[in-house]
């Protein structure tokens, strides 16, 4: 298997290697990318921390590789999904606002609408 793991924080990293634990083997692989805009060093560097705790979450699958890129979130995502020619896409549920916990958020929203392969969006918990 194939997958692609859309984050923009280490909770959301964290939560989405939760799901994929039980899942992946040494035969699959995970992509994780984050988007981050080129000229905010702030979330640049949350999107490089965020991409740190997937090779080390994901260490029984086969290959973790990760990639921060810029631009719109879902369409990154989606034009990674279709460059890596992922079998799942996975993401989590929140947006911006602190106050819609468990509400989907607009990339995941959008990822879900637009896909062409199937999509997972894991909750994220509370802190």
């Amino acid at each position: 298997m194939q997958y692609l793991v859309g984050t923009d924080s280490v909770h959301t990293t964290a939560a989405i290697c939760d799901y994929l634990g039980d899942r992946v083997t040494t035969d699959d692989t995970v992509t994780a990318v984050a988007v981050a805009p080129p000229d905010d060093p702030t979330a640049r560097r949350d999107a490089d921390e965020a991409l740190n705790v997937a090779p080390v979450r994901l260490a029984t699958a086969g290959d973790v590789e990760t990639e921060r890129r810029s631009g719109s979130p879902a369409t990154v995502l989606l034009e990674a999904a279709a460059e890596f020619d992922v079998d799942e896409i996975v993401v989590g549920t929140h947006g911006g606002d602190p106050d819609a916990t468990g509400e989907l958020g607009s990339t995941a929203r959008r990822v879900l609408t637009d896909a062409s392969r199937p999509v997972v969006v894991v909750p994220i918990p509370d802190l």
